[in-house]
């Protein structure tokens, strides 16, 4: 897939600011600090389209990336940021949920997890969460390039066995750095997005 157009063209925090074009939509979600900006600028090929920081909790809105004008990636906050206080946590989790359980044009959630460490608590909460709602879910290990190869197979098996992936859902390695895995998304993005045209 060539990457022709992107740009963020909404930023909201409640249902009646989502867009209203019907194009397939990408979530992705997971903790502050996995790199979600970096899986962004790595997907579209574009440097800085999403602003990464090395505070994290920097995103507080759902964020429509139009990529094409075929297809949005949805970036939102990001879960187990501490300095975040309780409230606005739970403002962000109901944000979240009221999207999922919305959208028809959600197609599939990129859940991204580091693959340097055992998935957490939170990212097994997310993944039965999504779950919960039938969503189907990829995930992504971010920041693959910084385990070594007599690592990989140790952290991988710690992923499926966490994580208990159903049918249908799978694991990719990723790196913004080597670019590894990223064909194997945008070709998982292509695939979903041709089905509903």
């Amino acid at each position: 897939m060539k990457i022709n157009s992107v740009e963020l063209e909404i930023m909201a925090v409640r249902q009646s600011q989502y867009p209203d074009d019907n194009l397939p939509e990408f979530l992705m979600v997971g903790r502050s600090n996995v790199g979600k900006s970096s899986f962004v600028n790595t997907l579209v090929n574009r440097k800085n389209i999403a602003r990464t920081s090395t505070k994290p909790g920097k995103t507080q809105t759902l964020n429509f990336y139009n990529v094409n004008d075929t297809f949005y990636l949805v970036d939102v906050p990001g879960y187990g940021y501490a300095a975040v206080n309780k409230e606005q946590q739970r403002k962000f989790g109901l944000m979240i949920e009221e999207y999922i359980k919305s959208r028809q044009d959600l197609k599939r959630v990129f859940l991204l997890m580091d693959f340097r460490h055992k998935p957490t608590e939170d990212d097994l909460l997310m993944y039965n969460f999504l779950k919960y709602y039938n969503i189907p879910v990829t995930v992504v290990a971010t920041k693959a390039d910084k385990v070594g190869a007599s690592k990989k197979d140790k952290n991988y098996k710690q992923f499926t066995d966490s994580l208990n992936l159903v049918v249908g859902d799978d694991i990719v390695l990723f790196s913004s750095v080597s670019k590894l895995g990223r064909e194997e998304i945008l070709k998982k993005i292509d695939e979903l997005s041709v089905e509903v045209i």
